[in-house]
């Protein structure tokens, strides 16, 4: 007899927002200050220092913190950017958007990521950035892969799962020194329904990067508020900006989220100990991504890998029979390189073909419950039988 399936239908990822959240928004709805602001610049100092960066510059999306980081590196029409092909298309996007071209790399099947030995098959004199995936939350070795790479490749990190995480060593990510980029979506570690940040250490850098943001203008709409005697004058503009600033309602959000970041980390591992504990004896066994329980796991996804054997078609008949019990399963992600849009499906990538075939996410969030993951977990075993 089958298991009754959950009442109410279970995302793979929510957010959790208390009342905390909810007094912080209606703090800046009083202010009569929802734009970027003084909330905004208390937010990137206070992730400034959660992250061991000099500076974080917040934008409207970690899409745009993507393409503003090539942006700012100079990466251009003629240039190559090398991207593992298990990832979301943004990070192969950013490179579109600057007129470069996204060279796909496969990955190691227990990271879920690329190395530094996938990403030299794919080197050239082209080559000028390679956009590292921090997967699921596991995050690379940058400092290795640096070593192998000529230095005019600029290294650009897409930490969009890996906030909370560290690299080896210990410190956490986004400190390497690189050009870093959160995201604050609603199912991320730190969400604000939507955001992104970069982080990373050059003044000048950090100083372009908040231009860019807002139009490339020289004074931003809360200095012009504050300082009203200031002018906007046509005539300062020097080259072409963006509309993808943050807002202070975004920012009182994620000021109260990243405080929480204990709290909320120490509930998502509960989930992931849960999942392995009923599903570590399993045989044929799951593959579970490596070291998805350690302590610097950022732990956004939880992927499963099915035995060998089992197909994409056995794995869409699993997802499908999971939703049917109210539990939402699904998929992270379909690889990019397959996709006409990139021009590129002729290129073999082995593990990355093999892994798309078998992977699977699995409910995780810090507004779940680890009686919910081990209940998760038994119609997983049910349905595998």
């Amino acid at each position: 007899m089958a298991l009754p399936g959950f009442k109410d239908y279970l995302p793979f990822g929510r957010p959790d927002f208390g009342e905390q959240e909810i007094a912080a928004v209606t703090r800046v709805l009083r202010s009569r200050w929802i734009g970027m602001g003084p909330e905004t610049a208390a937010f990137e100092r206070e992730l400034a220092a959660a992250v061991g960066a000099p500076h974080v510059v917040t934008v409207n999306s970690c899409t745009s913190a993507l393409f503003l980081a090539l942006k700012v590196q100079g990466i251009g029409p003629g240039d190559e950017v090398i991207v593992p092909s298990l990832t979301w298309c943004s990070t192969a996007n950013a490179a579109l958007y600057c007129g470069a071209r996204p060279v796909f790399c496969d990955i190691d099947p227990d990271t879920l990521c690329l190395t530094p030995t996938t990403v030299q098959a794919w080197l050239t004199r082209k080559t000028k950035a390679v956009m590292v995936v921090h997967f699921g939350g596991y995050t690379v070795d940058v400092a290795a892969l640096r070593r192998v790479l000529p230095e005019r490749v600029h290294i650009i990190e897409d930490a969009a799962h890996a906030l909370g995480g560290a690299y080896p060593g210990g410190r956490p990510a986004g400190s390497s020194g690189n050009l870093v980029c959160f995201s604050f979506y609603p199912n991320k570690n730190l969400a604000t329904a939507e955001g992104g940040a970069v982080a990373q250490y050059d003044d000048d850098v950090a100083d372009r990067l908040r231009s860019l943001r807002q139009h490339a203008l020289p004074i931003t709409a809360w200095k012009r508020f504050i300082h009203p005697r200031s002018l906007l004058l046509s005539e300062q503009l020097e080259e072409l900006g963006f509309k993808m600033n943050f807002t202070d309602l975004q920012a009182a959000i994620a000021r109260v989220q990243l405080r929480r970041q204990p709290e909320l980390a120490r509930r998502r591992l509960t989930i992931a100990q849960a999942y392995v504990e009923r599903l570590g004896n399993l045989r044929p066994p799951l593959r579970f991504q490596e070291r998805v329980c350690a302590p610097d796991h950022a732990r956004h996804l939880f992927t499963i890998q099915l035995p060998t054997g089992r197909g994409s078609s056995s794995r869409n008949r699993l997802l499908l029979a999971l939703r049917a019990r109210n539990i939402g399963a699904t998929i992270h992600y379909a690889p990019l390189h397959r996709m006409p849009l990139y021009g590129q499906r002729s290129r073999a990538l082995p593990v990355t073909e093999q892994v798309c075939r078998r992977i699977m996410t699995l409910p995780i969030s810090a507004s779940m419950s680890s009686r919910a993951a081990s209940r998760v977990a038994d119609h997983l075993l049910d349905l595998l039988g």
